[in-house]
């Protein structure tokens, strides 16, 4: 079956990806957002990327991601964006250390490089940061981040250049099927047929699979993140997943620093109504200094240097803490790329890749069989689903 037709629900990253890997492939996408490009999870972002995953198909997706960041750096240059290399340091305190370092040989195995490094050396390489004498730090040398505020509108408009029809202010309301294939979505009412359909709606995905009777077992928890006032220069740091610390942290634009961390006993938040938006979500009161006084210990120069602007947005992770991409079982035509856990920005591009290619030529570079929908049971879905979980009983899986 010729594919000439792909409609792409949802304008976050990885829909706009998946736009752009489809123009590679001489397909022209049409993308459909109920906001703006972006104005969900992706522009609330803490844009940190890392190829330590935990998983064979999680490194090897994340190497891609990190191959294609550095060519989108070059793709993308005429809107400013250039990807941040300035690796990713995991931080662990030594009872947490014992399960990261059963990954390596799987790291070996992938090559994916990193460093087994002290805290004496963490000091002395980053000399804002001041970790416990028992810290054990993974550096990751190819990782990095990216400000969501550049390669958003960068990656928007280059889709647009490339011919992607970007539709803003839309609301997709279901899918329609005939004789059980998806064959368009329903636009404010109205039908719009493709080949293909695929679903990059984050939070809001299992409202719209509700309406021709599929779920996935995805739930999604609020996470926030704060900008620091500007230090005197450039913060010298890598991206650093400071899980000790409960928190995330990274330079950011105009010399500040970005930190981030989860309310681990906040609830769930339910499946979003298609009316939903982020916009409408709180951190607790008093977060934002219980945060701060959580990491200032790695980094004093918080003490001096306080949050200034505060974002906060949805998470979402599946029932095993690994993503969900591929063709969703009994609905032919209809593909889902949703719960990147917090490193929905760090796969965007390889995730995009994948979707393109599965929707124009049902096959995958990468074998992705560990992310298929169809791994998961209806039963195991249901009985997932109709837990209340807090965010703590969930994965602490970060970027």
């Amino acid at each position: 079956m010729s594919v000439n037709r792909i409609i792409i629900v949802g304008g976050g990253v990885i829909g706009l990806s998946a736009a752009y890997h489809l123009t590679q492939s001489g397909v022209r996408a049409t993308l459909l957002e109920k906001d703006a490009v972006g104005a969900g999870s992706s522009s609330r972002a803490g844009g940190i990327i890392t190829g330590h995953l935990w998983s064979k198909t999680g490194v090897k997706a994340r190497k891609i991601s990190l191959r294609l960041y550095r060519e989108l750096s070059e793709e993308l240059e005429a809107y400013g964006y250039q990807y941040q290399a300035v690796g990713c340091l995991n931080l662990f305190s030594p009872a947490a250390w014992s399960e990261r370092e059963r990954l390596l040989p799987l790291y070996d195995e992938c090559e994916a490089p990193y460093e087994i490094i002290d805290a004496a050396e963490i000091r002395q390489r980053w000399p804002l940061l001041t970790p416990q004498d028992d810290a054990i730090g993974l550096f990751d040398p190819l990782g990095g981040y990216s400000e969501p505020d550049d390669y958003v509108p960068a990656l928007a408009q280059k889709c647009r250049d490339l011919g992607v029809d970007i539709r803003e202010g839309v609301t997709v309301t279901g899918f329609v099927r005939q004789r059980e294939r998806v064959t368009g979505v329903l636009v404010d009412g109205k039908l719009l047929e493709a080949d293909r359909v695929i679903c990059a709606a984050h939070s809001w995905t299992n409202r719209l699979l509700a309406e021709v009777g599929r779920q996935l077992p995805i739930k999604s928890f609020v996470h926030q993140r704060y900008l620091t006032m500007p230090l005197d220069r450039a913060a010298k740091l890598p991206a650093l997943n400071a899980n000790p610390y409960e928190a995330y942290l990274r330079p950011a634009n105009g010399n500040r620093i970005l930190v981030g961390g989860e309310t681990a006993g906040r609830l769930e938040l339910a499946t979003p109504s298609l009316a939903f938006d982020m916009a409408e979500l709180n951190a607790p009161s008093g977060f934002s200094d219980s945060l701060r006084d959580k990491v200032q210990p790695l980094l004093p120069a918080l003490e001096r240097h306080p949050f200034t602007e505060e974002q906060v947005g949805l998470i979402s992770f599946s029932m095993d803490g690994e993503p969900v991409l591929g063709t969703v079982p009994e609905l032919p035509g209809l593909l889902v790329g949703a719960a990147f856990h917090s490193g929905g920005f760090a796969y965007n591009p390889v995730a995009g890749k994948l979707l393109a290619e599965l929707a124009t030529a049902g096959e995958t570079e990468l074998d992705i069989s560990a992310f298929s929908p169809a791994r998961f049971s209806a039963a195991a879905t249901d009985a997932y689903l109709n837990l209340r979980l807090r965010q703590q009983d969930a994965f602490l899986r970060r970027h």
